[in-house]
């Protein structure tokens, strides 16, 4: 700082502290610092008697202040760089000094200084009530404002419950399990139950390990927590235990509690979930899921957010899903999305089973949207959502027909199931998944998962919400597999509950119905009542895909265009895309054919090893394995262009989804199953086809086909219109 400011020089680089005389930098120190001239003057200890406002206008003629008063944020980071530290402390303490003795808010200031390396109990002290006042509209917010808060040196013991808490709230599990790491690590056992705001760390950490699929460890915290004096106990904890497979503890832990009714929404909304989860068990569940719909809204209505091991929309939507009423789940979590319930961390997990309602009501645009919308978020997955997305893109995969797909997703969930252990809200996944192994003729790597849900479900009691999907699916596991001795006991099983549990008895009745259509000697009668008894208890594709399985076994053609007939009526014929956040009763943004992503698992593997769940064969005879096929993607029309494709000519709709596919490499009678037409009018279509391309021989109309494709593109591997071809012959 030698030598004397020249007033007529030019302004120093942004980035580099010109030489100053000692005074003038001083004054620009302070007003890097946050002192204002003239209003806030700073004690100056070189200015020799020259006024703050003539140092100032020197420090203005120089260019080293910008129009506001105030140094650029370029010049502030090099003068405070260069400074000495001693210097920039006193000058930091007497400005916060200053905004004491003039009552001025601390609030922009603390956050300022505390991220410049100044510690003061009173910043501190702003911080922390700061960030605690903006936990639940922004939970990142008040971790930033709560590592401030630490560096300006507020009590990290005191403070980490909250942190930890802002952090899961944001989806942030592995800085959340820091936080409580270093908060439970260096205490005695003995120690930890006087550590400062113990109860929210509690339930913190139960919430984390239920987040990483981990409920067992879940139920461990809140057991832990009973023993303290007085016991912390809240109704989420109880409902650790009760998806941990302990219902008795679950009982006697809000029997512990003693918890009286409270005016407060989120306890109000607590204590629905709880007991809409205890009912969930009952061997008439039919008050479960009214009572979880009211916790929703009520958690709605309160726009809190708070650590949970499940929020009331999620546990809704599972018990929903596996009641079989998909619609219901869809609209409830379409109405917990919109109101934000559980935070952004907690939103991937809500589109993910949204996508699961859209996909069992057959509308995969819908379904695709949600998982989309899942990962726009940016909030990474915890093991338990990895393991619902992959098993909703392995139930996807199979309801396409698409093999290849099923192949590699049911990869990615077989290692998924290896970062977590079952409890009550793997059920949903397992369902699919047991199916899918079964197709794909790996049941051993899902068996000791399986044992632990059969384990755990025995535990609370075999609870028909609970159970009966499981039986269901490995009934159908077992027909694929062609193991009788599977199936008894799991048909057994739904049979007993036919007289208290009806959708055991649609399911029995659909089980039967399978039975007979495998062993081809089905009652055109009763498979229509069975396929449409799924479809009424919300599972219409599994009774579309029954009827229009049992129309291509059907001996008799009356038979065959009564099933086909009801296959079209149960299937829906568009899938329209809404928002995950939409409620049902808006206007969708847009349409989509469904049948360009029509499931249909009629088709055949794509590979040895994967078997058809739709093959015609003899009830207990191993079919034969398919031959791989090239993929050939599916046409895209050309814009404006109508019925007409690029380079081919005008073709009717139901025409156009012919060719595509036999593209595709379908058989007349695979074609006939998945789009419910009979084989004869298959064939007269194609030749219709054949006719409009001049086409003189099979191998002829394919290359014609091909050829009116190219101009318009094609779908690359892995997009969402990508079908693996079946097998069999060319039409």
């Amino acid at each position: 700082m030698a030598g004397f400011l020249d007033t007529g020089a030019r302004p120093a680089p942004a980035n580099q502290v010109p030489e100053l005389d000692a005074a003038t930098y001083e004054v620009v120190l302070a007003l890097c610092i946050g002192f204002s001239i003239p209003g806030l003057l700073p004690p100056l200890l070189h200015s020799d008697g020259v006024p703050p406002e003539q140092l100032m206008a020197r420090a203005r003629t120089a260019g080293l202040v910008q129009a506001d008063g105030r140094p650029s944020e370029e010049l502030r980071a090099a003068l405070l760089k260069d400074a000495e530290v001693y210097q920039v402390r006193r000058l930091q303490r007497a400005l916060v000094d200053l905004y004491c003795e003039e009552s001025l808010p601390l609030g922009r200031l603390a956050r300022r200084l505390a991220a410049d390396g100044f510690a003061d109990e009173r910043l501190a002290g702003v911080l922390e009530e700061e960030g605690a006042a903006l936990l639940d509209a922004d939970p990142g917010g008040a971790l930033e404002l709560f590592e401030l808060a630490v560096a300006a040196g507020a009590d990290a013991s005191r403070t980490a419950p909250r942190r930890a808490e802002a952090a899961l709230l944001i989806g942030d599990l592995d800085t959340a399990s820091r936080i409580l790491e270093g908060y439970f690590a260096h205490h005695s056992p003995e120690a930890r139950k006087s550590l400062p705001d113990l109860a929210r760390a509690l339930r913190v950490s139960c919430a984390l390990w239920a987040h990483r699929g981990m409920m067992s460890r879940a139920a461990d915290v809140q057991r832990w927590a009973a023993t303290l004096r007085p016991p912390e106990i809240e109704p989420l904890g109880a409902l650790a235990l009760l998806a941990a497979g302990d219902a008795v503890g679950a009982r006697r832990l809000l029997e512990l509690g003693g918890h009286a009714p409270s005016p407060s929404l989120q306890e109000a909304a607590d204590t629905l979930l709880m007991e809409g989860a205890l009912l969930s068990l009952d061997a008439n569940p039919s008050g479960a899921l009214p009572r979880l719909i009211r916790a929703s809204d009520t958690l709605d209505a309160a726009g809190r957010v708070s650590p949970s091991p499940e929020l009331p929309a999620g546990f809704a939507a599972n018990v929903a899903l596996l009641a079989g009423s998909p619609q219901t789940a869809l609209s409830l979590l379409q109405a917990a999305l919109a109101s934000g319930q559980g935070g952004q961390g907690m939103r991937p997990r809500l589109c993910l089973l949204g996508g699961w309602a859209a996909m069992l009501v057959d509308q995969t645009a819908t379904a695709r949207s949600f998982i989309t919308e899942a990962g726009r978020t940016g909030v990474r997955l915890g093991p338990r959502d990895e393991l619902l997305l992959a098993s909703l893109e392995v139930g996807l995969a199979r309801r396409a027909g698409e093999a290849s797909a099923l192949v590699r997703t049911w990869q990615k969930a077989r290692e998924s199931l290896l970062h977590v252990s079952v409890d009550l809200l793997t059920v949903l996944p397992l369902t699919e998944l047991v199916i899918a192994a079964a197709r794909l003729r790996d049941t051993d790597a899902l068996a000791p998962h399986l044992d632990d849900a059969w384990e755990l479900l025995t535990n609370l009691g075999d609870p028909p919400l609970w159970s009966v999907p499981l039986h269901w699916s490995a009934v159908q596991s077992a027909l694929l597999l062609e193991r009788p001795e599977d199936l008894a006991p799991h048909a057994a099983a739904l049979a007993g509950r036919t007289g208290t549990y009806p959708l055991a008895a649609t399911f029995a009745t659909a089980g039967k119905a399978w039975v007979s259509v495998l062993a081809g000697h089905a009652d055109a009668d009763a498979v229509e009542a069975a396929a449409r008894g799924l479809a009424a208890a919300g599972f219409s594709w599994e009774g579309a895909r029954l009827a229009g399985h049992a129309s291509a076994r059907a001996a008799d053609r009356r038979d065959m265009t009564r099933l086909l007939a009801c296959a079209r009526d149960l299937r829906p014929a568009r899938d329209r895309t809404v928002r995950p956040d939409a409620r049902l009763d808006a206007r969708p943004d847009a349409r989509s054919d469904a049948r360009s992503v029509a499931p249909s698992d009629a088709r055949s593997a794509a590979r040895p090893g994967v078997q058809a769940e739709t093959r015609p064969h003899r009830v207990m005879s191993r079919p034969a394995v398919g031959t791989p096929r090239a993929v050939v993607p599916p046409p895209r029309a050309v814009p404006g262009s109508g019925s007409h494709w690029a380079g081919g000519p005008a073709l009717s709709g139901r025409e156009r989804e012919i060719a595509q596919l036999v593209l595709l490499g379908r058989t007349y009678r695979e074609i006939s199953e998945e789009i419910f037409i009979s084989p004869r009018t298959v064939e007269h279509h194609v030749a219709r086809i054949r006719r409009r391309f001049g086409a003189s021989s099979r191998s002829d109309l394919l290359a014609r086909l091909r050829l009116s494709l190219e101009p318009a593109g094609v779908n690359s591997p892995g997009s969402a219109g990508e079908t693996p071809n079946g097998r069999g012959r060319n039409p």
